[in-house]
């Protein structure tokens, strides 16, 4: 069931027109003698009056799912006072963007570790029909479905990856992306569509972040060291190569070994090295 604009008029036009109907008509059946003639009178304003049920408004970005004993007739969304058939019933949906957030879920991720997971859905309706009639309850669909696919998502991928594999802490684009697509296909059906979707809170689990906090720590400073030491080593390289153009000295390997050795230790400590004068020689 798709959509389609409902048959209404301006409900200006008929605010001038039923009251005045009313009015005429119950003048005449007073004035006029003829008793039939007041009887339709009396009809043609108890009809007018009636016909005053069939107004409604329509706020920006709103429509009004018209129904007639039960019987979808569209969907109102032309925005104003509005008139329609007195006997249609007139569910507003709302057409604005809608946030969602989700609570933190605690589920584990690919590699099994506890995670705590959040995420911001924003989504409108764009199908009324669908809305109301192919779902029992749209808004309560949107929450449900969208956190289930937050925790199919959550176990699909780890929290760390190793740089090649997409993971949930690394790749935000990506994992956002994912998730928009898996929401909106459990939701399409809803006649909703998903603008966007992102990872609003993600944390290891209380009893084991200290010691994944410790594990992410020591990878951070393997990491440092390996950076420091490919530049150690580039530099190292280039004033050995500097030093043999330029024929400042000429070193044997055991000189150069060691003056790769001292560089080395001067550029990859930790703490500033103290100055040494060696009076001797390198083979005494």
């Amino acid at each position: 069931m798709n959509q389609y604009e409902a048959n209404t008029y301006s409900g200006y036009m008929a605010l001038v027109v039923f009251p005045l109907l009313i009015i005429m008509s119950l003048l005449g059946a007073a004035l006029l003698p003829v008793a039939a003639v007041k009887l339709v009178l009396l009809v043609v304003a108890a009809i007018s009056a009636f016909c005053l049920i069939g107004f409604f408004m329509v706020n920006p970005n709103e429509g009004r799912v018209i129904q007639l004993f039960g019987d979808y007739r569209g969907t109102a969304t032309v925005t104003g006072l509005r008139w329609a058939n007195p006997l249609f019933t007139k569910r507003r949906v709302s057409l604005r963007v809608r946030n969602f957030e989700s609570g933190r879920l605690k589920v584990n991720d690919f590699d099994g570790n506890p995670i705590e997971i959040a995420a911001v859905i924003v989504w409108k309706v764009v199908d009324s029909a669908e809305a109301v009639f192919e779902v029992d309850d749209y808004e309560s669909f949107v929450a449900i479905q969208s956190e289930a696919a937050l925790r199919n998502l959550a176990t699909s991928y780890p929290y760390d990856g190793n740089g090649e594999t997409i993971a949930l802490r690394s790749h935000a684009n990506e994992i956002s992306d994912k998730l928009k697509d898996e929401v909106q296909g459990r939701l399409a059906k809803a006649g909703v569509e998903v603008l966007e979707a992102r990872i609003s809170h993600l944390a290891y689990a209380a009893e084991i972040a200290g010691a994944m906090l410790q594990r992410q720590q020591a990878s951070a400073i393997v990491a440092a060291r390996a950076k420091i030491v490919e530049g150690a080593v580039g530099m190292v390289e280039s004033a050995l190569q500097s030093l043999a153009e330029k024929h400042v000295v000429e070193l044997d390997p055991e000189r150069r070994a060691a003056m790769v050795s001292n560089l080395l230790v001067v550029l990859c400590g930790d703490q500033k090295p103290q100055a040494v004068i060696n009076t001797g020689s390198l083979y005494q």
